[in-house]
C-alpha cells in the first residue's frame, strides 16, 4: 500500500490506475470502515482511503483534540484489507492557508444532527469537496450509519455535477446490534451493555410502521421517553423520508428512522431504513 501526504504526490500515484474508488475516513478504524473498503473494491480498480481528522466539522465544545489518532494500526488494517493507496494529509497539506471558501449545504444541514451540531455539515461538505479534488475519484463510498452526511454528500455531488458515483455502504453492527463507531470506545462497561437499547427502539418503530402505525410522532415520543427513563439524554428520534429527510407525508414513501442520544458523555447516532 502506498502512503502519500502531499497532494501532487497523490495525483501522480493515481495516474493510469483505472477506475478509482475513494473511501474517506478520520482514522481510528474498525470493522465498519474495513467493510466500506471491501465494498469499494466492487466498484473500481484502485481503492484509495484517506485519514484526516477535519477540524472544520467539529464544534467548539466537541472532541477534536481527544479524537483517537491510531495511524499505524489504521495503516495495518488498510493494507490487510487490500487498499491500494492511502492519502494521509496533514492540516498544512489540506489547509495551507486559512479556509475562506466553504460549501454551504441547504436547509438539510440545519435539521436533525445539524440542529445540534451547527456548522458540522458545512465542514463536512467543504472537506469532502477538497478531498474529491485531491483524489479525483470515479466513485466514493460513505457509510449509511451517518445517514444525513450521506444525503448531504449525495445531493451536493449531484447538484454540482461532480462526475462521481456515491455509494451508500451498509452499517456494520456488533452481535448485540450496536452500530460500530469510533466513539464506542468512550463507553464504560455498563454503558456498553446499555447501548444496544437505541437500535432495539429503532427496530420497534420500524416494525410498528410496517404494521400500519401512521402516527410517527407518537412513536418518536415513546422511544425518547424510554431512553430518558434509562438515563439517556436524547437529541432526537425522528421518522423521515429517505429521499430528503423531510417529515413523512403518509407511509407510502421509503422512510428512515434516525436517532441521536447521549449515554454518559458519549453521543451515539444510529438509523434504520423502513
Amino acid at each position: 500500500m502506498q502512503i502519500h501526504s502531499a497532494i501532487p504526490d497523490l495525483r501522480s500515484a493515481l495516474k493510469n490506475r483505472g477506475r478509482v474508488v475513494f473511501v474517506p475516513t478520520m482514522g481510528n478504524l474498525h470493522a465498519g470502515h474495513i467493510s466500506l473498503m471491501e465494498q469499494a473494491r466492487a466498484h473500481g480498480d484502485t481503492v484509495v482511503a484517506s485519514i484526516f481528522v477535519n477540524r472544520l466539522q467539529f464544534g467548539p465544545n466537541e472532541d477534536f483534540d481527544k479524537y483517537p489518532r491510531t495511524f499505524q494500526a489504521d495503516c495495518d488494517k488498510l493494507a490487510a484489507a487490500g487498499v491500494d493507496v492511502l492519502f494521509a494529509p496533514t492540516e498544512a497539506d489540506l489547509y495551507p492557508e486559512p479556509q475562506e471558501y466553504f460549501i454551504e449545504p441547504p436547509g438539510i444541514q440545519n435539521v436533525l444532527d445539524g440542529e445540534f451540531r451547527p456548522g458540522h455539515f458545512r465542514g463536512v461538505a467543504t472537506v469532502v469537496t477538497k478531498l474529491f479534488n485531491c483524489v479525483q475519484p470515479d466513485a466514493a463510498v460513505f457509510g449509511k450509519k451517518d445517514y444525513q452526511q450521506l444525503m448531504v454528500i449525495r445531493n451536493m455531488t449531484r447538484q454540482l455535477a461532480m462526475p462521481i458515483t456515491i455509494v451508500g455502504g451498509e452499517t456494520v453492527r456488533a452481535a448485540d446490534g450496536l452500530a460500530l463507531s469510533s466513539r464506542n470506545g468512550y463507553l464504560s462497561e455498563a454503558e456498553r451493555a446499555e447501548a444496544p437499547r437505541l437500535y432495539r427502539l429503532l427496530n420497534e418503530i420500524r416494525d410498528a410502521i410496517r404494521g400500519g402505525e401512521a402516527d410517527t410522532i407518537k412513536l418518536e415520543k415513546s422511544a425518547i421517553a424510554q431512553l430518558d427513563a434509562a438515563g439517556w439524554k436524547t437529541d432526537y428520534v425522528a421518522v423521515r423520508q429517505q429521499s430528503d429527510l423531510a417529515m413523512p407525508q403518509g407511509l407510502d414513501a421509503p422512510l428512515v428512522v434516525l436517532a441521536a442520544s447521549r449515554l454518559g458523555t458519549t453521543r451515539l447516532i444510529d438509523n434504520i431504513e423502513v
